[in-house]
């Protein structure tokens, strides 16, 4: 292969690259613009894993509650990456939970299995060194809903009382 071929393999891959990043970067960002406010509610994690450095591990219920929902028949359709969308029920607050699969409800939310569990976007809420305290008394996830694809974004922790923290 020659030099010149080379040359334009590498830029039309960094170019490919760059183009994918910013696609998906524009897509977060139009969820978090246009998408529906939701609320999910934290599980508890180990007290002495919650904050590391700069960062706060979170598990949600939701998380669980869909998993615990699937049937164990089913497992060995699982596959690490794969996604599915589960119904949800938003309350007046703005709080999902699971709803049941045999009703029809406009709301879905989108997870995929990894390792074998739950995974809803993200299981980490990156914020500021030194301004752990603050995110102590979180008690919710504040997420951004595309009713359309169920893709949640995570924008945000609140409190009891919803306040975003």
């Amino acid at each position: 292969m020659s030099a010149k071929v080379e040359k334009a393999l590498i830029i039309a891959s960094v170019a490919l690259v760059l183009l994918v990043t910013n696609f998906l970067i524009f897509s977060k960002e139009r969820i978090i613009r246009t998408g529906k406010t939701i609320y999910l509610e934290l599980a508890p994690v180990d007290p002495r894993a919650l904050m590391q450095g700069d960062y706060m591990a979170l598990r949600f219920s939701l998380a669980g509650a869909i998993a615990a929902s699937q049937s164990d028949t089913h497992a060995h359709r699982r596959k690490n990456g794969q996604f599915a969308q589960a119904p949800i029920v938003i309350d007046a607050r703005g709080i999902a939970t699971l709803a049941n699969p045999t009703l029809s409800v406009p709301d879905s939310i989108r997870f995929r299995w990894r390792d074998g569990a739950v995974w809803l976007g993200t299981n980490a809420f990156f914020f500021e060194e030194g301004s752990a305290q603050r995110f102590e008394i979180a008690r919710y996830g504040q997420f951004k809903l595309n009713p359309s694809s169920g893709e949640a974004v995570l924008v945000a922790l609140a409190d009891a009382q919803l306040n975003t923290l």
